[in-house]
């Protein structure tokens, strides 16, 4: 008798590519459970921030081992600082250690959508189904000027996407360059770049994936 392995996709990819938007309405259309494991991150490293600790410390694995629900539901997770700290929690093996083990639970239990950096190279390798969700650097910032502040009528508009995009393209190099899971595709993930393509048109492309991954074409 086969023993069918529970269902789990992996969207990785780097910061505003639209990878957890992606995540959260593959979740809903097909039924897995969802779980943003750079929330995670971020959760770590703003507990950091807020007790005076180096993020780039080993001191930081000990915030990772003392994460709460309440911790994720914050709002503030997604500020330049924060976004910093997380980048520089995750490049800590304990804290990688202490979250990895949180993320396979959450997978393994019944199956699940995960998005982050490293669903696909690291925390599972053995995923059903691998996307890589990217795009223009330009288009990134776009997105993330827009989640912060989105005023399309502020006189320093492009003047802020330029500082947004200088933020990104920072992280991505750090996130690229760590010695621990660093930032990459998996050499079997299908890569969707996101430019020209809105929402819907993400969540169209990705399920035509996952259905001819599954068989159910």
């Amino acid at each position: 008798m086969t023993v069918r392995r529970p269902v789990v996709i992996a969207v990785d990819g780097p910061a505003a590519a639209g990878k957890g938007t992606l995540a959260r309405r593959l979740a809903e259309a097909v039924g897995l459970p969802y779980l943003d494991t750079g929330l995670l991150y971020r959760a770590v490293g703003r507990r950091a921030l807020n007790a005076g600790c180096d993020p780039a410390s080993e001191s930081a694995e000990a915030h990772a081992h003392a994460l709460e629900p309440a911790d994720m539901e914050r709002d503030d997770l997604r500020t330049p600082d924060v976004d910093r700290a997380a980048s520089l929690v995750a490049a800590q093996p304990g804290v990688r250690a202490a979250l990895v083990d949180v993320q396979r639970r959450f997978g393994r239990e019944s199956g699940a959508v995960l998005d982050g950096r490293d669903i696909g190279t690291v925390i599972f390798p053995d995923a059903t189904v691998k996307l890589y969700i990217t795009a223009s650097p330009m288009t990134r910032a776009e997105r993330r000027w827009a989640q912060v502040d989105g005023d399309v009528t502020h006189a320093d508009r492009d003047a802020r996407i330029r500082e947004v995009a200088a933020q990104l393209a920072a992280r991505d190099a750090a996130d690229s360059a760590r010695a621990v899971a660093p930032l990459r595709a998996a050499d079997d993930a299908v890569v969707i770049e996101t430019d020209t393509m809105d929402a819907q048109q993400v969540l169209d492309a990705a399920l035509a994936i996952v259905k001819d991954r599954l068989g159910q074409g």
